[in-house]
């Protein structure tokens, strides 16, 4: 679908004549995004800055990320921590220099800055944030990434260091919005004692283009699910089983297809009327079809029976099916809401319990939900929807305790307005404030969703459990 805001801002010259005539404008940066399958190295010869205050017990964890995914690290803070650096920068060649933040090289143009605050356990030590990004933040190469790194807030034993670590969310949520005009991200990542082997999978996903729809979000990295062996960076789902429902179009076609990219091998899911579509999907990816109305009463049992003759079970699960049936409350007939349940919320959890009683779900395995912001949010005449997708979201945290001693993490991903065909119907005065109302100024598209999902997937991953990850460009509305 065209958006013209978005071409015109990828004409140089036109960005330069808006800017000089100073209209109000907002001209979105067209997006950075990932082709092909994962890399070994997604950082390759990209410059990265990391800072910090001190050294702490995740500065290992980001050097070795950082260096070796491929980045050219450059460190600001007290001389240890390129200690930290040394012998990972030199086994791959690349060691680490010292930058002074407050006299940048000319020139500078990083691909990423970190700034690690988890040892900030006061607010004035605050600081720290101001001192590393202030001189920095200007030289960010366009569609670049920022992650700051922090402890949970509940993680804390004094009130004080709880508000220092929660002041961190309301940074990062507002850097994202000041930066998303040139394309570019903000995460906060917080990572629980103990779970700091497990924060490369997530770090190399935030700093890489496959997270271009993806922006000031806040994501716990837990020890909660049971380890299940250290991640695999190239074909990550190699011999691995998935399932994604709706997969005959839009986000499901595209999940399947970038899930297929990694190693998987994918059911591909869908009402017997999309059958033409569905199959099209499935013979591109070398998959399998499954044709079936999720809402039917024997849909769990014939779901279960497939997976199990035809696979011997499965390891992903993508409840990725959903309708809209919007109306005001008031104006809503019965079987709108009944059905928006009923598809949406009710056939994933019926589906999913058939799997689990059935121990099909194998360990170590995934289950992903779709969810929306609207769940978050709220949105007017979708009463139904976000009842439905909110409830996901509850679904997901409270399964996703029940099945951490086999190493299954439950996860929802909430997209924003995403340029589907459903969103082509919308009015376009709607349509274009839908666009603009995030701080990437913009919609996204399909496979932002897929990524997010296939990230979720692979054992990279395993330290995120009980989560929601919004793909919604930092949209302005929810939490």
């Amino acid at each position: 679908m065209s958006d013209f805001l978005l071409e015109l801002g990828a004409n140089p010259n036109a960005r330069k004549l808006i800017q000089r005539i100073g209209l109000p404008i907002p001209l979105p940066r067209m997006l950075r995004r990932a082709d092909g399958p994962r890399e070994e190295r997604p950082l390759h010869d990209q410059t990265v800055v990391f800072g910090a205050t001190a050294v702490t017990a995740l500065t290992q964890a980001v050097a070795e990320t950082v260096v070796q995914a491929g980045a050219e690290p450059l460190i600001a803070g007290p001389e240890a921590l390129r200690a930290a650096f040394a012998d990972v920068g030199e086994a791959y060649g690349r060691p680490a220099t010292v930058l002074d933040v407050d006299e940048p090289p000319e020139g500078l143009r990083p691909r990423a800055l970190i700034f690690d605050a988890s040892d900030i356990t006061d607010t004035a030590a605050l600081r720290g944030l101001y001192d590393y990004f202030h001189p920095l933040v200007r030289s960010l190469d366009g569609c670049g990434r920022i992650v700051v790194l922090g402890r949970p807030p509940a993680a804390q034993t004094r009130a004080v260091a709880a508000a220092a670590q929660a002041a961190l969310e309301g940074f990062v949520r507002s850097l994202a919005k000041e930066i998303g005009k040139k394309g570019a991200t903000a995460q906060l990542l917080y990572v629980e004692p103990g779970a700091e082997t497990r924060l490369a999978g997530p770090l190399r996903f935030l700093l890489s283009a496959r997270s271009a729809f993806v922006t000031g979000q806040r994501i716990t990295v837990t020890a909660t699910a049971a380890d299940r062996g250290e991640p695999v960076w190239v074909r990550p789902l190699a011999n691995k089983v998935a399932l994604v429902t709706g997969a005959a179009r839009g986000i499901g076609a595209d999940t399947a297809r970038l899930l297929a990219a990694e190693g998987a091998y994918v059911v591909c899911l869908d009402r017997p009327d999309d059958d033409a579509p569905l199959s099209k999907v499935a013979r591109e990816i070398n998959g399998s079809v499954l044709l079936a109305d999720v809402t039917a009463d024997d849909a769990p049992t014939r779901i279960a029976d497939a997976l199990a003759e035809e696979h011997g079970g499965v390891d992903i699960v993508v409840h990725n099916a959903g309708i809209t049936r919007d109306k005001t409350l008031a104006r809503m007939k019965p079987e709108y809401w009944d059905q928006a349940i009923d598809v949406n919320l009710s056939a994933v959890t019926r589906i999913t319990a058939v799997l689990l009683e059935r121990q099909l779900v194998r360990d170590g395995g995934r289950i992903i939900c779709l969810s929306s912001v609207a769940g978050i949010a709220g949105n007017l005449g979708q009463a139904n929807y976000a009842a439905s997708k909110s409830g996901l979201i509850g679904y997901a945290r409270n399964l996703a305790a029940t099945l951490a001693d086999k190493g299954i993490t439950v996860n929802a991903i909430a997209p924003g307005f995403i340029e589907t065909r459903l969103t082509s119907a919308i009015p376009v005065v709607i349509r274009e404030v839908g666009r603009r109302l995030s701080s990437l100024a913009q919609g996204g598209e399909p496979r932002d969703v897929g990524e997010a999902i296939t990230f979720l997937s692979t054992p990279a991953a395993q330290g995120i459990t009980g989560s929601v990850v919004r793909v919604c460009g930092g949209a302005f509305i929810g939490a």
